[in-house]
This record gives C-alpha cells, structure tokens and sequence, in this order.
C-alpha cells in the first residue's frame, strides 16, 4: 500500500486550520454583534440559559422575529394623547403611587401596541424592546420587577416612585419616536408631562428625575 504524500497531509492540516480560523472569526463576530446589539440583556440571557452558545441563538432568534414586525413611529395625534395620558398617571401618583404604577404599565403596553410590537406576556414584549431600544427595555424590567413586589406588598413608596422612573425612560423615548407630515423626528418636549410625586416622608415634587 503506498504511504500517502507528506504534501496532502499539510494541506489538509492547512484546510482544517483554516475553517477553524473562519469558524474562529465568524463566531468572534457574531458574539460582538449581539454584545453591542443587547448590552446588559446579553449578559443577562446567556445567564439565564447557562450556555453561552444556545443564548447566542436564543438572542438571534428574537432579533429576526422582532425585524419582521411592522414597528412604526407615532402620529403627532397618538403622540400627543399618550403625553396626556402619562401626564394625568403621575398626577395620580400624589394620592395613590400603586395605582399610579398600574396604570402606567398598563399605558406603555398600548403605547407598545400602538408602535406595532405585539402584546403577549410581560417576557416576551420585553424580549422584543431589548432588540430595539436594550437600555430602556432594562428600565421596563426593574420597573415591572418593582410592581410585582408591590402585589405582594413588599414595595414602599421610594420603590414605587423609582418604578415610574424605570417606566418614564421607556416612555419617553416611545413617545419621542413621531411621525410628523411623513417624516420622522425625534420629539424634544416629552418631559414637559412630567408631574407630582410623594416621597414617604409625604413631601411632593413636581420632577421624576430619570434613570442614568
């Protein structure tokens, strides 16, 4: 049986270092897209799941299920009733922070709605936000995270104030994202919806001020 050139061995050796390298490279890549894409959900998600390869997929996944959807900016008009609506749920704050933090979950999930995201449970419309907006979607999470601990009673009213924080950085930049004549611009005013808030020491404040 003749012995096999030397020369077929190295490049067969250069092949499979080769498709390594590739495999290497593309891999390399496809983790800092998602890194840069999800930011803290990526870390989050692959911490979730435990591996770090069906996390990547996982994260790939929702990527393409959410560029499928028909996300669109407001009109002037949703726009300007969903700043309104905001305006009147801080207001309520003063008398009833738990009902205040209801009634803006429930808001940002029509204001959600109303952009094209569709409205399953609370984990899947904050998969969809990490694809779009990752930072605020973080704010939507501790916000939700703050109101499940108030239904079971164990949210004091700072905690309950920080949530409408956590929920207002969602909410302005949904808002900010306006049709205007055809074309879309970001709105700079949205904060001028801000309104009263109670500390526990029962002091009012007319300013939520945001999450950094």
């Amino acid at each position: 049986m003749e012995s096999v050139n030397p020369i077929v061995w190295i490049l067969l050796a250069v092949f499979v270092i080769a498709g390594l390298l590739v495999w290497y490279l593309a891999a390399r890549k496809r983790t800092a897209h998602l890194r840069d894409k999800f930011g803290d959900e990526y870390d989050r998600t692959v911490d979730d799941i435990g591996n770090t390869g069906k996390a990547e997929a996982a994260l790939e996944e929702r990527e393409k299920r959410v560029n499928s959807l028909d996300i669109r900016p407001l009109t002037v008009e949703e726009r300007d009733k969903f700043a309104a609506e905001w305006h009147d749920v801080k207001a309520v704050f003063v008398e009833s922070p738990p009902e205040a933090v209801l009634h803006a979950d429930r808001l940002l999930a029509r204001t959600m709605k109303t952009k094209g995201f569709p409205m399953a449970d609370f984990d899947r419309r904050h998969e969809d936000l990490t694809v779009t907006h990752a930072d605020e979607a973080r704010h939507y999470l501790a916000g939700h995270e703050i109101a499940e601990r108030q239904s079971r009673g164990e949210a004091s009213t700072e905690d309950l104030r920080q949530a409408m924080i956590h929920y207002e950085a969602l909410f302005d930049k949904l808002v900010a994202d306006v049709d205007v004549g055809g074309a879309t611009r970001a709105h700079d005013d949205v904060n001028d919806t801000r309104g009263p808030v109670r500390t526990d020491d029962g002091a009012v404040t007319t300013r939520i001020e945001p999450v950094r």
